[in-house]
């Protein structure tokens, strides 16, 4: 299976926003995209108004990047999310706020979302009592995820303690830095979620 190995920082420029790829970097003066706010490539300054199309296939490409899908799985999401009641954009959103690689980078036990991924799939979390390492695995209502006692002392988990509280977490989540321990208090609602992603534009992409 195919697997981007470039630069990605270049996603950010090419999706004209951050993506939040790097941890720490994307919120210094050192971000590729405070430099050079423009797509890379030798014609990114003078590229010509963007198509319907365009913009819709730049939305979706936001999503799966800044989540770490590949197209099979989130055509997947997104065939699910059009079965169920409600908004199909809401639910998509939804189903992707819920895979446990980003409720660990949310609950601020990691600086990205790869980083997240990363220490899902090394088993270091529990959910409900039992090891999850599968990062798609999908979290639910009053579910408890915490950290394994065997990896508590592990370094990144010792940054996320002390740094406890300098990030901003969603109000469907709460986490507990003196157990290192994440409670799921809801489902998400689309209000709770402050992705930049305008997820009609996904929508309108897919029912073509």
């Amino acid at each position: 299976m195919a697997r981007y190995t470039g630069a990605d920082c270049r996603k950010c420029r090419r999706a004209k926003m951050k993506l939040y790829l790097k941890g720490a970097k994307c919120d210094s003066p050192k971000c590729p995209i405070e430099i050079r706010p423009y797509p890379p490539g030798q014609h990114g300054r003078g590229r010509s108004k963007d198509s319907e199309y365009l913009l819709q296939l730049r939305e979706k490409q936001k999503a799966k990047q800044m989540y770490g899908i590949f197209e099979r799985q989130f055509r997947s999401y997104y065939d699910e999310a059009n079965r169920k009641k409600g908004k199909t954009g809401d639910n998509l959103l939804r189903i992707l706020e819920r895979r446990l690689d980003n409720v660990v980078y949310r609950a601020g036990f990691a600086k990205s979302r790869d980083m997240g991924r990363q220490l899902v799939r090394h088993g270091h979390f529990l959910v409900n009592g039992r090891k999850v390492d599968i990062p798609s695995f999908r979290v639910s209502e009053s579910d408890i995820v915490e950290v394994r006692p065997s990896s508590i002392d592990l370094t990144p988990f010792v940054v996320a303690r002390a740094e406890a509280g300098e990030r901003e977490i969603p109000a469907w989540l709460e986490m507990i830095p003196s157990k290192m321990r994440i409670l799921i208090h809801s489902v998400p609602s689309r209000q709770q979620i402050d992705s930049q992603l305008q997820e009609q534009l996904i929508v309108e992409l897919y029912s073509k």
